[in-house]
């Protein structure tokens, strides 16, 4: 199966005061369309850092990363936000909702930086909701809402654009376990039925079986090099 994302020799390094920090030392890493890959590692090997460079979030220090033909380390400020919101969809640990909106609102966010107009941001809003199970949701306000259905609206939200790639940072870290499975069991769906393409970051190896692949990420380089059966 075809890349969906390719990356050649790519490095991180921070500035800490005085000296540089390599992050990420010269990574090399496939990863086919359709697939779904769990990213694992001790705290500080540079899991989240190479989650972000590859949904564009951040920029590389050298290397490549080309998604889906695209070379995004390549990109600038404004087309990169453009690449961004056209190709990949967030989910974050701790949903980053918008309190005085509504289920549906929160949904309809990523919309407003396309040209649908309001009653099609409206009927797409409502057919995320309804794919992750939240149909009965709409006009619910995120205090309304458990964490675990605050986590599906911002899964809809990260889908309403039927981006390529979703990028999920800890997706599960903020919930009980039965919150986190029915949450990892919907990426699941979303993977073999929809085809979606999944990076998703975890400490937990209960989460990375919901994945096909899991790679590993020690002091900022795959122990393996390769994705390799969970």
């Amino acid at each position: 199966m075809a890349s969906l994302v390719s990356i050649r020799n790519l490095t991180k390094t921070y500035q800490r005061g005085p000296e540089k920090v390599e992050v990420l030392h010269g990574i090399d890493l496939d990863i086919a369309q359709g697939d779904f890959v769990a990213l694992m590692g001790p705290s500080g090997s540079g899991k989240t850092t190479l989650l972000n460079l590859i949904g564009g979030l951040d920029s590389p220090t050298g290397g490549s990363i080309e998604v889906d033909g695209q070379r995004i380390d390549q990109l600038g400020g404004g087309r990169l936000s453009h690449w961004r919101s056209q190709n990949v969809g967030y989910v974050f640990q701790f949903y980053n909702l918008m309190p005085a909106l509504t289920a549906q609102k929160n949904v309809e966010l990523p919309l407003l930086l396309t040209k649908l107009g309001g009653a099609q941001r409206k009927r797409n809003a409502q057919i995320a909701l309804q794919l992750v199970g939240l149909s009965d949701r709409v006009s619910h306000k995120p205090t309304e809402l458990s964490g675990g259905q605050q986590q599906r609206v911002a899964i809809a939200r990260a889908i309403v654009s039927d981006p390529k790639l979703l990028i999920c940072d800890e997706p599960t870290g903020d919930l009980d376990r039965q919150s986190a499975e029915d949450i990892l069991g919907l990426l699941q769906t979303l993977n073999r039925e929809h085809g979606k393409t999944i990076v998703m970051v975890t400490h937990d190896p209960k989460a990375a079986e919901y994945a096909s692949h899991t790679l590993h990420l020690d002091k900022g380089s795959l122990v393996d090099g390769q994705a390799h059966a969970a």
